[in-house]
């Protein structure tokens, strides 16, 4: 993995993390370049892991999952063997350290009851590194968010990466083009599909047919009914840092409920958040940051946040280490 990317590696790191799927030319057309520097760029920043694409379930489209987040508190002497623990549960999303060093936040994607029984009631009481800890149930996400580039793209940048076609990854050549009227997703039917795409995001239709038993075509039309049926959202990991996010910190804030929806739309279109959603819990709203420095966190805080009027209180925890993102664990170091 690379410790540090220039400025061109970065503008093209940010538009794979709105466009994940896109192709190099598409890309070298959104961002003014050849497609042979997106080429000579891009190609080594996913052999060498610093970018890894992947595929994460849509908990809406699958009913039986329960979206959870967990704040953990820990032994600070035991907590990165905790965090590394859960960052191998296959149904961990993030896993994060906080604060001091003694607290871990993580979201999971829980299969039904059961699970979220067996490990509230279970596996976390019978850990003895972990001390307390509370869960939120996630009840809505908001996707706006999901437009997040570190500020380095323009608006005009951003909006052809939207209207380019979500579904084109290289290389083109081997992948039939799709026709007719779109199909229906079919979450579980289409089960090894998502494993693949979570496997590596843009794969080829001819990898993922050989993946999954379905032809090219096939392939290409499922993939088609997953992404606009969104059933699953296609995701770019790295780390923030080398995109000059050298501050990260979760917020937990508390809203009226009349202005909840409002001001997590409001946040979650703001450059600095990565990430929104409503939780229930004393606080409502979790928001991930990303920003430049301290100065900047502070600026979000007392600027965007304290403007806000129906927000009564701020919980600010930094996070320290990253063990999990976007379902991918980190490489320990």
């Amino acid at each position: 993995m690379r410790h540090s990317l220039d400025g061109t590696d970065r503008r093209i790191a940010a538009a794979l993390l709105i466009a994940p799927r896109a192709s190099w030319r598409t890309l070298a057309h959104c961002l003014d370049l050849s497609e042979r520097t997106v080429v000579r760029r891009a190609g080594p920043l996913y052999a060498d892991g610093t970018l890894r694409a992947t595929a994460v379930r849509n908990p809406v489209r699958f009913p039986a999952l329960i979206p959870l987040a967990l704040r953990v508190r820990c032994r600070p002497n035991r907590v990165r063997v905790v965090a590394a623990t859960l960052a191998r549960r296959p149904d961990t999303v993030w896993v994060d350290v906080l604060g001091g060093g003694d607290e871990i936040s993580t979201i999971l994607f829980l299969d039904g009851p059961e699970a979220r029984d067996t490990l509230l009631l279970r596996d976390l009481p019978a850990t003895a590194a972990v001390a307390s800890w509370t869960s939120h149930t996630l009840l809505r996400v908001f996707p706006t968010s999901f437009s997040w580039s570190a500020g380095l793209l323009s608006e005009r940048e951003t909006s052809l990466l939207h209207a380019a076609d979500p579904l084109s990854a290289d290389p083109p050549s081997a992948d039939p083009p799709s026709s007719g009227a779109p199909e229906p997703a079919e979450p579980l039917l289409d089960a090894p599909l998502i494993e693949a795409l979570s496997a590596n995001g843009r794969a080829g239709y001819t990898e993922l047919a050989a993946r999954t038993g379905l032809s090219p075509l096939t392939a290409r039309r499922r993939v088609d009914a997953l992404i606009r049926g969104r059933v699953v959202r296609l995701a770019t990991e790295l780390d923030l840092a080398l995109l000059g996010c050298h501050a990260e910190a979760l917020l937990w804030l508390t809203v009226s409920p009349g202005a909840l929806d409002a001001t997590g739309e409001a946040l979650g279109r703001h450059p600095r958040v990565r990430f929104a959603a409503a939780t229930t819990g004393p606080a409502n709203l979790l928001l991930a940051v990303a920003v430049a420095d301290l100065s900047a966190l502070y600026a979000f805080l007392t600027e965007t946040v304290g403007a806000l009027e129906r927000i009564s209180t701020v919980e600010t925890t930094p996070i320290l280490v990253t063990a999990k993102r976007t379902g991918l664990p980190r490489p320990t170091r």
